[in-house]
């Protein structure tokens, strides 16, 4: 199904609007030049109905974003809060995905423009898993890109900013005509960033690794599971990591919003522990899935109920 071609309603600069025009024009400039930040949430459906996972981290990494591209975010925190919560519940979503995006208008062209006004929506749909259900269990094929990860000085790497994302849809289908089902970038240096959408971790000798945040995006998913670490006592090293210490970790999985966490079964051609997902992965993915659907007590402040 299109996404343009859909039932339901999208919040558009403080309007519900129905979906099917919620349009801008051609020449909106974030489309032409790709300054723009957004954001991916996920709703889930608990014993207690649908409820959106750390939703406050969410907008406030989105306002993060908007103030590093210097964009004047036109609504507030709690505006742009329940926003979300009504586009889950307007559109009688029990899970969804959810895609707030800040964006330049078309009032203004060119790299000049000084008249640009900063316009903000909310979608929420549903959406199935990013991968299919045997991946979480049985893991993914990964390779290393030819494509180099954004250097801090070349874009703003703490920003989800739209025109990032360029580098990760060439990487990632550069990896699916490989025959794999993800990509792994490497930073200019060389070390380890993460994948086309998720951070990365690896264990090795019962400590948990995962690349420190100069060219990866600051994942809130990763903060979580870094989170359970620490309940569990088990330590986390952020470092730089070279591609042929994944080769020999014992486990590696991703982590993000959309991937959830995922495990990595294989890195160009070689195999990783067992070749499928590790007791600590299955621990991790246990507790996150627990956590989001409202089973975890000890977490039920990251959830906000629609």
């Amino acid at each position: 199904m299109s996404m343009a071609d859909r039932d339901g309603l999208i919040w558009l600069d403080g309007e519900m609007v129905p979906w099917r025009d919620a349009k801008v024009h051609v020449l909106t400039h974030t489309l032409h030049y790709g300054l723009g930040c957004f954001e991916g949430v996920r709703a889930y459906n608990t014993s207690k109905g649908p409820a959106i996972f750390r939703l406050q981290q969410h907008t406030d990494r989105l306002f993060r974003s908007a103030h590093i591209l210097n964009m004047k975010m036109p609504f507030s925190k709690d505006e742009v809060n329940e926003a979300q919560l009504r586009a889950v519940r307007d559109n009688n979503l029990d899970e969804a995905y959810l895609r707030p995006m800040v964006f330049y208008g078309a009032e203004g062209m060119g790299l000049r423009a000084d008249n640009l006004k900063v316009h903000l929506m909310v979608a929420a749909w549903s959406w199935p898993s990013y991968m299919s259900p045997e991946a979480k269990e049985l893991g993914i094929k990964v390779r290393t890109s030819s494509y180099t990860r954004h250097h801090v000085n070349i874009t703003m790497c703490k920003a989800k900013a739209n025109g990032n994302y360029m580098n990760s849809m060439l990487a990632l289908n550069e990896a699916i005509a490989s025959g794999c089902e993800e990509a792994l970038l490497l930073d200019n240096e060389g070390y380890v960033a993460e994948g086309s959408g998720e951070n990365v971790f690896i264990l090795r000798d019962g400590v948990l690794h995962t690349p420190e945040l100069t060219s990866c995006l600051e994942g809130i998913t990763r903060q979580t599971i870094m989170d359970f670490c620490k309940e569990l006592d088990i330590p986390v090293r952020e470092r730089r990591i070279t591609r042929d210490e994944v080769y020999v970790a014992d486990e590696a999985f991703f982590t993000g919003t959309a991937a959830e966490v995922l495990p990595i079964r294989e890195l160009d051609g070689r195999l990783i522990g067992t070749g499928k997902r590790g007791p600590l992965t299955e621990k991790l993915q246990s507790m996150y899935f627990d956590a989001v659907k409202g089973k975890r007590e000890a977490n039920s402040s990251w959830l906000s109920f629609v």
